[in-house]
Order: structure tokens, then sequence, then C-alpha cells
């Protein structure tokens, strides 16, 4: 409620002193003395800044509500290692080395700590207890304030889209783990029914070079043939005699420099790996205007990756508990062994040292510290409701604070260590193909699934580590996938509670949350698919994340206090605050979150998909994305504020005030007379919390109806009228007399 020079949460005189008086069925009531005073008293007033009564509301009074039995987790480690394996994920292995090469190498890492700093740990903290102390989802959470609510559909929207994209990822990682059992990968070669004339398999090792030197003669060639317009048929034997033209012929035509022929060749053509992803795993369309027909083999995986969700979600957190023992500890083993077999191949330090070989200059690059910032929520997963749904199911006197620590650290440790391993590889790779390894660098899916594959089909054993790295990704994404999905499913199940009145009916409501899953992410797998995946991941993952994560920072420690949300945390944990986290919660974090939001604008890209732009119709899509969780806040913001009174009050507030009219009092005529005016009973509510006292203009009805829900006795004076007092008391008790509804709940008056 807002007040004349004052800031203050108080609700009206039902919240007020306790009288110890009893109504007439003998219950005690609160009682409230109001002083309503005549309009020609009010002049005397500042009217231009009187308070705004906030009207009595069902949902701000009555006994706190029991949490229904939801589960817990059954052990401390259960939420770390399910914490653990949701903040790690894929991210942290494909997205995380490339940015650190592309912004700096080491020095990259001066920002991104400083963001962890600021930024991510903060919000990691804050989320974690938030959720802890309420035990609610991150819907219901926000009884803390019911405007802001749509905070929590916000995060849930996120997740839920997140979600959809995420598992198709995984079901092309399914898809490669199981094309790896066999003999001989099938992306070794250019000889597959899907290859193309622009397949080539190009090696530079020391027992090549004579191949290579003609490999390179015939590329020349063959761009030169282009230009000349040679027909299709003389360009497909060109190129696909290349291998058996490097033994059998020599050249003449002098050749460029190594670099300019590198670079011809990387533009003309595509290695196996890249083929095998593009048109046999994806069967990908020329762009998202040729959508295409549903890739079969693809939609079977993904039905699969929504299989195994459901059955480790099937009774929430209590199956969830056991399966990410697996699923958050067995990467670290594939990625201690793929970097110890790493560090063994040729070339691999030259990958380490381009992954950390700092440049100072670009830290003067603002796009730096915005990818720096904006990283940080991708490698926390902050702000899309899952730590707080994690969270909310540990036991009230959890030390959430040591546990934020440890698995913040513990994350961005990951990223670093996960660098070390991708790049080692790149080293290799780049040697293998004698380029720079800036020329096989690539980040998110194409890292993935066209640079890596590559690099493995050149190992000794091949299949063998494909396999394992394969498994690494799969248990790095379903480890991530089942807390997102849970996090959906525990908010909504909070949030309407008669879904899990009974076992049967908490089961239909998740296999049919899997089973629309699957549906939904069934465009992802058409052979335009990885065009929307790439505009959705695109999409949720600036803006919104950054704009929940600047309102909720605002709502929790701004509207309802930090002193209050510390003594919440101090209730729990018991351990005094510190100004670490005041500076940041109030101050730090939400600046540094405006800041990368206007940089991100400032320096905002249109999607693009391997250099290609989006048509204007998937750009404008991309933009209704971002706003789909976005408006989520600013709609129940609105909604619930109308709902709740909020539009009454405002038309109130609308009216004139009482010695509004012809400033001449002879002019005052009509309904502007004196005796019209002194007839409209307005007047002054004044009323006392503590040492404060709240003065607000309003019809006598008006009061009436705001006051009404309590035992509430109002002084009238109206020295213009009768210059007498009278006294009106509203009451509730077992009959109340009605006469009339109230505003913005059920009791009457």
């Amino acid at each position: 409620m807002a007040t004349t020079g004052t800031k203050s949460n108080i609700y009206p005189s039902v919240h007020g002193k306790e009288k110890g008086s009893q109504n007439k069925s003998g219950e005690p009531v609160n009682e409230a003395q109001v002083d309503l005073l005549s309009a020609q008293d009010q002049l005397v007033q500042d009217v231009s800044s009187t308070a705004v009564l906030t009207p009595l509301d069902d949902d701000l009074v009555g006994e706190p509500q029991e949490v229904d039995d939801r589960g817990n987790w059954s052990g401390r480690f259960d939420f770390l290692m399910s914490l653990l394996g949701y903040s790690v994920g894929l991210g942290n292995v494909w997205r995380f080395p490339y940015l650190c090469y592309k912004n700096g190498g080491g020095a990259f890492l001066l920002p991104y700590i400083l963001m962890l700093v600021g930024v991510g740990l903060p919000l990691f903290f804050m989320e974690l207890a938030f959720g802890q102390f309420a035990s609610l989802g991150p819907i219901t959470v926000w009884r803390i304030n019911p405007l802001f609510k749509g905070l929590g559909y916000a995060m849930v929207i996120v997740s839920w889209l997140i979600s959809l994209y995420y598992n198709v990822i995984i079901a092309q990682v399914l898809f490669y783990l199981f094309a790896s059992f066999t003999d001989s990968l099938p992306w070794i070669s250019c000889d597959n029914p899907w290859n193309t004339n622009n397949c080539l398999v190009f090696n530079h090792t020391e027992r090549n070079q004579a191949v290579n030197a003609s490999v390179q003669s015939t590329v020349m060639t063959y761009i030169e043939g282009a230009a000349y317009n040679l027909s299709s048929a003389v360009l497909s034997n060109l190129t696909s005699g290349m291998t058996e033209a490097a033994t059998t012929t020599t050249t003449t035509t002098a050749l460029p420099d190594a670099e300019t022929t590198t670079r011809a060749l990387a533009a003309t053509m595509n290695t196996p790996a890249e083929e095998y992803y593009r048109y046999y795993v994806l069967e990908q369309s020329k762009s998202i205007d040729e959508f295409g027909s549903l890739n079969w083999r693809l939609a079977g995986c993904l039905l699969l990756a929504w299989i195994v969700v459901g059955a480790c979600l099937i009774k929430g957190v209590q199956t969830l508990g056991k399966v990410v023992y697996f699923t958050a500890i067995f990467p670290y083993v594939m990625l201690t062994v793929l970097l110890v077999r790493g560090a063994t191949l040729d070339g691999a330090m030259n990958g380490v040292i381009y992954y950390l070989k700092p440049d100072l200059d670009r830290l003067a690059d603002p796009r730096v510290w915005s990818d720096a910032a904006t990283q940080i929520f991708y490698s926390l997963s902050a702000c899309s409701g899952g730590l707080i749904a994690m969270s909310s199911f540990n036991k009230f006197t959890n030390n959430c604070h040591r546990d934020a620590i440890i698995v913040a650290i513990l994350n961005c440790s990951t990223s670093v260590f996960a660098g070390f391993v991708i790049f080692s590889i790149l080293g290799f790779m780049a040697y293998e193909k004698g380029v720079d390894v800036s020329e096989v660098a690539k980040e998110g899916p194409g890292l993935a699934f066209e640079v890596y594959p590559e690099a493995l089909s050149r190992m000794v054993v091949s299949p063998l580590w494909s396999v394992f790295f394969f498994i690494m990704m799969a248990t790095l994404g379903f480890g991530s996938q089942f807390s997102i999905v849970e996090c959906v499913l525990s908010a909504l199940l909070d949030e309407f509670p008669q879904l899990m009145k009974t076992f049967r009916r908490s089961l239909s409501f998740r296999v049919s949350m899997m089973v629309l899953g699957f549906l939904l992410g069934l465009p992802m797998v058409c052979g335009g698919g990885i065009y929307l995946l790439e505009l959705v991941d695109y999409s949720v993952g600036g803006f919104p994340l950054l704009i929940v994560g600047l309102v909720e920072c605002v709502a929790i420690n701004w509207i309802y206090g930090f002193n209050n949300f510390w003594g919440d945390i101090q209730m729990m944990i018991g351990d005094r605050p510190k100004q670490y986290w005041k500076i940041c919660w109030t101050i730090l974090t939400p600046f540094v979150i405006v800041l990368t939001i206007i940089l991100n604008a400032i320096f905002y890209k249109a999607p693009t998909y391997k250099g290609l732009p989006f048509p204007g119709w998937a750009e404008a899509l991309g933009w209704l994305i971002v706003m789909f969780p976005v408006s989520a806040i600013v709609v129940w913001f609105v909604y619930y504020y109308c709902k709740k009174g909020g539009f009454r009050l405002l038309k109130m507030r609308s009216m004139p005030l009482p010695h509004w009219g012809p400033a001449l009092a002879n002019d005052r005529k009509d309904r502007y007379s004196p005796e019209r005016q002194g007839q409209q009973n307005f007047g002054t509510l004044q009323y006392q919390v503590g040492q404060k006292i709240y003065r607000s203009h309003l019809d006598v009805h008006e009061i009436a109806r705001l006051l009404a829900g309590s035992s509430t006795t109002i002084n009238t004076v109206n020295t213009q009228m009768t210059g007498a007092s009278s006294t009106m008391t509203l009451e509730t008790g077992a009959n109340p007399t009605p006469v009339g509804s109230i505003w913005g709940s059920n009791t009457s008056v």
C-alpha cells in the first residue's frame, strides 16, 4: 500500500491491533479504530498524495496452507547428485570450450570467473534457498508475492521449451550411439549412398604427403573447371576420382600456397562425418522453408528418449534420486578417459594451446563480457525453475548455502576440464588434416556430431572410443533432461494438487506429459527440423532467462526485502547474513543483468544456421518464442491486479476530489453547491499502525466495503451535515447481516 511519503506493505485494519473483544457469537475478533473526517476537514489535508487502501483479499488472510505429501530426497547426496546432473549438461562440453577459444582463450576465464562470483553463484544460492524454504515448485512458490506468479509460469515455459529440443538432441546422440556398435564407423568413407560428389576424405600425415599434393591439384582443377562451366559429369568424375588420381597422376599446374588451397578445399568440400550427419541422420533440407517429411529413424530415437525420461520420473524424485548417481558421475569417468587418450595423440598440445592462449586485448570487447554472463546462465541452469524445483524436495534444515557453493564451483570447473578434452582431440584432428585449429573448432551440434566423430574415426579402435564418447554425451543429456522435465511436472502438480490425489492420477498426468513432449518434438525431426531446433535454442537461451533473473532478484530482494529473505534463510541454516550476498542480490547482480541485456540488444545478431540467415517469418517466430515466457510475467501481473480489485481501485482513485468544481463560490451550483457536496459523504479514512498514521480519501460506502470482514468501528464526524458523531460497526460472526458483497473477496457485509 502506498502512503504519503512512507513506504509500507501493511494491509488494512483487519491486520491491526488486537483488542481482545468478542463478536455476537462470542468469538474473539480484531478491532481497529478509524476516524472518518468530513469533506470540509479534508481540504486541509494533502489531497494530492493520499494513501491507497489495499482491499481485503481472501489470498491475504486465513491460515497457512499445508502442503500435500510431495516426496523428498531420500538423502542429501541424492539432491547433490541431481543438482550436479542438472547443472552439468551438454552446454559444458560443446559451448564453453568454443566460447573460451573465441573470446581470448585463457583471458576469457577472467570475465567468466567474475560473472560466476557476481551473477551465477548469487542466483544459484538464491533459488536454492527460495525453493527449500517454501517446499514448493516454481509456480506455487510465488505465494511470496502473488502479483509475480507469472514469473513462475515464465520459468516453467522456458523449461518446457528447453526440454522439447533437448530431447531431440539426445535422440541424435542415441542415433550415433547405436551406429557406433559396428566394426567400421559409417562416417569414415565417402562410399555410402547418402554421400554427395562433394564428399572428401582429406589427410595430411607425413605418409600421405604425395596424396595431398595431388588432391590439392585436383581441387584447384575442380574450382577452375567450375569457372569454365564444365559439365556436371566431368565435375563428378573429378571429385569421385580424387583418391585414385593421387596415386596415378601428377600435375604440372603451379599450386597456390597451402593456406589458399586449404581454404578453397574447405569452401567446396564436406567431410564424411558432415555428410553423415546432414544427409543420413537429419535428412536435412536446404532451408527451413522446405520442411520435408518425418525422419522415422530419428523419430524412433526420440520416442526412446522420452520413454527413458518417463521411466526415470515415474515416481518423481524417489526414482530420480537413484538414477542420477550414474548420470552425474559417469560423464566424469568418460571425460577423464578421453582426456588421457587425447593427450597421447599427435598435435594434442597445439589444441590445448589454442584453447588457453590468452589474448588480453579481447577483454576490451564488451561482447566478451556479455558472452561470459550469458554462459553463466547456460552453465548453472539458473532462472528456469529447475533449481527451485530440485531444492523444494530438501529437508527444511538442509545447508543449501554449502550445496550452492560446491555445485557452482564443480559445474564451472567441469566446463574448463571439458575444454581440455575437446581441444586435445581438435588439435589432433587439425594435425591430421594439416590445418590450423581454428579451421576445425566449432560449437554446438557441429562440434558433437561433425567434428568430434571425425576425430574419433581417426583413432585406433575407433568404434570403441565412439561408444564411450556418445555414452558420455547421453548421460550428460539425460542428467539434465530428468531435472528439467521434473521441474515442469512438480510445478504443475504443486499448482494443481488434485492431479496427485492418487498414484494412478499422478501416473496418468506424467505419462500424458511425456506423450505430449514427444508429439511436440516431432517437427524437429523432420527435414527442416534442425533449423527449428536452432531457432528455439537461440530464442529461449538469451533474453527470457536474463529478464526472468532480473525480475526475480527485484521481487525477492527489493519488494519482499533482503532482510526478510535472509531471515528466512537464517531460520533454515542458522547462518548470519554476509555483506557479499546483500551487495550481490540487491545491487550487483541486477545491475550486471541489466547491463548484459543492454549489450545483447546493442550487439544483437539475427539467428543463422551455418552462416545462412533465416527468412523473415522464421525470425518473427523466434521473437514470438522470446516473448512467450516474458509475456507470462506481464499478463499475470495485470490479470491478478485487476481480478483482486485493481481495476476498481484505479476507477475509484480517478474520481474527482470533493473540492473539484468552479473556483468561485458564486459559481458553485447544482451538484457543486455546498449542500450537494455535503450529501456525497466524502471523507478521509485515517488509521494507525504502530506510531504511523495513514489517511485515504474515500467515499463512506467504499470505506465500508474495504474494511468489512472484521469487527471494525468507524467514527464519522460530519460537521457540515449534522455536527454530531455517529458510530457504525461492521463485524463478522455466525450470522452477519448482508448489506453488500465485499470487493475482491467472498465476504459479505
